[in-house]
């Protein structure tokens, strides 16, 4: 059977042909699953006749998707495996098997806007013109309970049946049905345009059948009143108030107060105010949309809930809630399956399942992620020794056959060369695993059924992945030494608004910070503490109002800024033919040649036709941040200031940047809501065990001198040293998350 998205997505998958009366709409067990993007249909080369699917791209290639109800998954795979495709044909339905009631909620990273539902009734979005002027209390209650369209039905039927019209009921209940046929035939009509293959042939059979009853119903919509016999009218006049007593039971002011109740609380550990719930959608950034929709997939009612990268704008408060939060749902009575994506592996650890794509596979793993990576290096380790353990022993047997097969033919010995026969066919078809995969003795009959050339399996060694390239450039020499940035008394305030005399407030107070070589800083902070504004003076964007900033004359400075993926895509778009070499060729004036730009952007894993021949606009999230971490360290800085550089990177990268800047003999100052990344690259952790971690790495291989560690919190527009590093502002923030909580 197959689907096919409007855009790009094939799937495949095998059917049962048993009927299954009650499926568990929170569990998904589908064999042999194949998932193929494409550009989409071309014509065939005489421009006639039916156009023809172009080639695409294989994400999965007969996979089994196995998914048990209530549990939760982190989906693991590198930046490019197809972790967003697989989670869009999940959500959209595409993949055969998956039954068309599920209520499947998507959030996506790449929306900010909104979120993805099925068009179940429980995940139905408002109109777009209810939408655009909802409040954020509004938006997220209208996708929860679909309250703006009961409203709408309520108020045809209650004008008909209040109208005194004989037949104002009947004509209300026309109304509404004849306006629920025709949101069903788009629908279907919809679905028969995305679906193909044998789905496809279901879909248009069921726009067949639902146009034919618009068709029927039309004539009745339009009966004349004359027409209408007093059996019909006594009948439909019933329905009107029956559906109306419904509807109203729907919008009944104790469930609503229920409803608003969960969605502040939501809201609330996601970070807004009071104020903030009653401002607009459309008023707000991208983040804080974000941050809408995300609250509005957590208050739905879902069997399958998926969160791509939920994490992206949300501040370490927000993180902490949102884990205690799915962890808390997931231990009530009646779970959703979760399906998360993150980078943040403190994050994901809330998770039990591992789901791994890779190898155009899916595999499982019972565990949190440090015990699969190291259960997976052990397997690999035993299997080596292992297979050259039987290596050795083989030649050995090999040569002891060719011997005496030698010697039986020197003596015309039948018996010996027989005998090297039996063992030489045997060596060919019984060797390999020795044990399965519980570890017990390996039978035939039990441990390899089906069809095979020998009787056992090979020993599979895992294959080994091409690690994750990042590699630092060494800082240029500063020649003389000296304190690299250092702000003394510093303080800032924005300046006094014209409406207005009163001085703004200060956003720093009297802000003290020393950066020299090497040097390790971590920011820590909420969401308006000032870490923004304190970047901005580092990097110099912006002025202190009063105080000193004295940087080192001959200082390189490195800044990766939070918003330049976003930059990057908007510079994409306005040049569509703008490449990453093309664009850091432009930068570099000829300072440096294309040699050397290559080898840059291969050593931060842009290598080759992606450098030279991808446009920006077509490059990934990760992509891009590589792209722009080659833009910063190009001239060799000294000093890197790096503003949450691990969003829209998979997690094997996150680690390869991890260990990469622990060693970097340069200074960085770190801003970000990754703990385990603060962890590695401020603190030196080159472990984090769930005991916390003790072993840590001094800088600079072979360098005695003690290197400078520090993570700072800015709160209130001041900077305080945290005595305690990462852990101590995570306990800080425990009592508020609990508080959150118990709201």
């Amino acid at each position: 059977m197959e689907a096919e998205s409007v855009a790009t997505i094939l799937c495949t998958s095998k059917q049962t042909r048993f009927n299954i009366a009650a499926p568990n709409y929170r569990e998904l067990d589908i064999e042999g699953l194949s998932i193929t993007v494409t550009s989409g249909p071309r014509p065939n080369a005489k421009g006639k006749g039916k156009a023809k699917q172009s080639e695409g791209t294989e994400i999965l290639t007969n996979a089994k998707l196995r998914l048990k109800a209530g549990q939760r998954y982190a989906l693991l795979g590198r930046n490019g495996t197809g972790k967003s495709t697989l989670l869009k044909a999940i959500a959209e339905k595409l993949i055969p098997g998956i039954p068309e009631q599920t209520r499947i909620v998507l959030l996506q990273q790449t929306d900010a806007s909104h979120v993805n539902v099925d068009d179940a009734p429980q995940g139905s979005s408002p109109s777009g013109n209810e939408s655009r002027a909802a409040t954020v209390l509004e938006e997220v209650i209208e996708r929860a309970t679909s309250k703006h369209e009961v409203e709408r039905e309520i108020e045809v039927l209650s004008s008909g049946i209040e109208s005194g019209n004989p037949y104002g009921a009947l004509r209300g209940l026309r109304k509404l049905h004849y306006d629920r046929l025709q949101k069903e035939l788009f629908l279907k009509d919809k679905d028969a345009r995305l679906r193909s293959g044998a789905r496809g042939l279901q879909a248009r059979k069921a726009l067949t059948a639902i146009e034919k009853k618009v068709a029927e119903f039309q004539s009745q919509y339009e009966q004349r009143d004359e027409d209408i016999s007093p059996e019909d009218l006594a009948r439909e006049t019933t329905e009107a108030a029956d559906l109306l007593a419904d509807l109203q039971l729907q919008v009944d002011p104790s469930k609503l107060a229920d409803v608003e109740t969960r969605a502040k609380k939501i809201l609330t550990g996601l970070g807004f105010s009071d104020e903030q719930l009653q401002k607009p959608v459309s008023n707000l950034s991208g983040g804080w949309r974000m941050r809408t929709s995300l609250a509005s997939a957590l208050l739905q009612e879902a069997d399958i809930l998926i969160l791509d990268e939920p994490t992206n704008f949300l501040d370490l408060l927000g993180i902490m809630w949102l884990q205690r939060h799915l962890t808390f749902v997931a231990e009530s009575a009646d779970p959703p399956t979760l399906i998360l994506v993150s980078h943040d592996r403190d994050f994901i650890s809330l998770c039990t399942e591992l789901l791994i794509i890779n190898h155009k596979d899916l595999t499982y793993f019972h565990g949190d992620l440090p015990m699969y990576e190291s259960s997976q290096a052990e397997k690999k380790v035993y299997l080596t020794k292992v297979k050259e353990a039987q290596e050795k022993h083989k030649e050995h047997i090999q040569q002891t056959i060719q011997r005496n097969m030698r010697e039986g033919k020197a003596k015309d010995d039948q018996n010996k060369i027989r005998q090297a026969k039996s063992r030489q066919k045997k060596l060919d078809d019984r060797w390999g695993l020795e044990v399965n995969a519980k570890g017990g003795r390996f039978k035939l009959n039990r441990d390899l059924p089906g069809y095979h050339y020998t009787s056992r399996a090979e020993i599979d060694i895992p294959p080994e992945q091409k690690p994750v390239s990042f590699d630092l450039p060494q800082p240029t020499e500063l020649r003389f030494p000296g304190a690299l940035l250092s702000l003394e008394g510093v303080s800032f305030r924005y300046p006094k608004s014209t409406k207005t005399r009163a001085a703004p407030p200060l956003v720093l107070s009297d802000i003290n910070l020393t950066i020299n070589e090497g040097d390790r800083v971590g920011i820590l902070g909420l969401n308006g503490g000032g870490k923004s504004t304190l970047i901005k003076l580092l990097v110099e964007e912006t002025r202190p109002t009063s105080g000193t900033l004295t940087s080192h004359p001959r200082l390189k400075l490195g800044y990766y800024s939070q918003h330049a993926v976003e930059a990057l895509q908007r510079a994409g778009l306005s040049e569509p033919g703008l490449t990453a070499l093309a664009l850091l060729a432009r930068e570099v004036s000829g300072e440096l040649d294309e040699g050397e730009l290559r080898g840059l952007l291969g050593s931060l894993g842009l290598p080759g036709r992606l450098a030279s021949d991808v446009p920006v606009r077509k490059l990934s999230g990760g992509q891009l941040v590589r792209l722009e971490i080659a833009r910063v360290l190009w001239r060799r800085p000294h000093l890197l200031v790096l503003d949450e550089v691990t969003t829209h990177l998979d997690y094997e990268t996150v680690a390869a940047m991890r260990g990469a800047l622990r060693d970097w003999p340069g200074a960085v100052v770190l801003v970000t809501h990754d703990r385990w990344f603060v962890r590695g690259v401020v603190e030196g952790l080159v472990d984090d065990d769930s005991d916390g971690g003790s072993d840590t790495l001094s800088l600079g291989d072979g360098d005695e001198t003690p290197r400078r560690r520090d993570v700072y919190r800015v709160r209130g527009g001041r900077l305080v040293r945290l005595e305690g590093g990462v852990q101590e502002f995570e306990d800080s923030l425990e009592k508020r998350v609990k508080k959150l909580m118990d709201m």
